[in-house]
């Protein structure tokens, strides 16, 4: 997979080291048909109505009214800003449509460090969620230093299921969530640098 990385050596360096935070306005990645880059106060209307969406939430903490919807927006804004670690905004460059968010996502409490993915309904079958997801597994080892991902999904699941063997990970173990989750047991599928490296960051 061809992936554009704008990110400097010495952010990356830094980055790494814990020592400094990207320039969001400069930091995007690139493949063949996405843009992924911070989310922006623009992306909220098309980020609530999918979390709004009760089918494309089924699975990924179930169906948020706008208002809702709004703080896990500034949530997610607001680790951008202060750690410089968050899902990115995707965007499809043929239309330049927000079609969802993926990518790094460690808050506390989490079960480790895990690439994820949401992408709004009317998007599903084009393989966004696995083409913008290896992108961001590039962006986990190699930017920020990650030794191994986990991809957090329900058992019932088979559709992200599909994404994680695409993407050569495998099912590790149950894991618990953090509160307000604490009731939910999931699959933690992963995988770690090596074997990510070894697989030439293709998706089969």
């Amino acid at each position: 997979m061809e992936l554009t990385l704008t990110v400097l050596a010495e952010f990356r360096t830094g980055l790494c080291l814990g020592m400094r935070k990207p320039d969001l306005d400069s930091l995007r990645l690139e493949t063949a048909r996405l843009i992924l880059r911070p989310l922006r106060m623009e992306d909220f209307d098309a980020w609530a109505a999918m979390h709004e969406d009760e089918i494309t939430m089924k699975y990924i903490g179930g169906r948020q009214p706008r208002a809702t919807a709004w703080r896990m927006f500034m949530c997610m804004c607001g680790a951008w800003s202060m750690t410089g670690i968050a899902m990115f905004s995707v965007l499809e460059k043929s239309s330049g449509k927000w079609v969802g968010r993926l990518g790094p996502w460690y808050p506390e409490g989490w079960p480790d460090h895990e690439v994820g993915w949401g992408i709004a309904r009317e998007h599903w079958g084009k393989g966004y969620a696995s083409e913008g997801a290896a992108a961001t597994m590039d962006y986990a080892f190699d930017v920020l230093g990650w030794t191994n991902v986990i991809h957090c999904i329900e058992e019932n699941n088979a559709a992200s299921q599909g994404v994680a063997k695409r993407l050569g990970s495998t099912l590790l173990r149950r894991v618990k969530m953090p509160a307000p989750y604490e009731h939910m047991l999931v699959d933690a599928w992963g995988q770690t640098r090596e074997q990510w490296k070894k697989r030439g960051s293709g998706t089969e």
